[in-house]
């Protein structure tokens, strides 16, 4: 299986990056790489001010093309499927609330 790294230097750009609305969690990766809806991969992630990676699979749920009509980033939104390591706890309990903001992310 694939293996995407992903390092989120601060809680803004986690929360840009978090999908809240997906029941089990996910995150938009920053890439030019094509994929698919459906294919699966490997997250490696690396939190804000985290000691050690997180590693969790998923499948890709969202895409933003190269060229988008909205300002976004291209890339791709990575729902959780298998998250051993509790990533989707440990992002919003770093986003705390943030959660509840207006303020745009990367998917909606």
């Amino acid at each position: 299986m694939q293996e995407l790294l992903v390092d989120i230097e601060d809680t803004d750009e986690l929360y840009r990056c978090y999908m809240p609305f997906v029941k089990k969690g996910g995150l938009f990766v920053r890439t030019n790489m094509h994929y698919d809806i459906g294919h699966s991969l490997a997250l490696r992630v690396t939190l804000p001010d985290a000691l050690e990676d997180d590693v969790v699979t998923g499948k890709v749920t969202w895409i933003t093309p190269q060229g988008a009509q909205s300002s976004n980033p291209p890339g791709i939104g990575v729902s959780f499927i298998d998250d051993k390591t509790n990533l989707n706890i440990k992002i919003e309990k770093l986003l705390g609330t943030m959660l509840n903001s207006a303020n745009p992310t990367y998917t909606m």
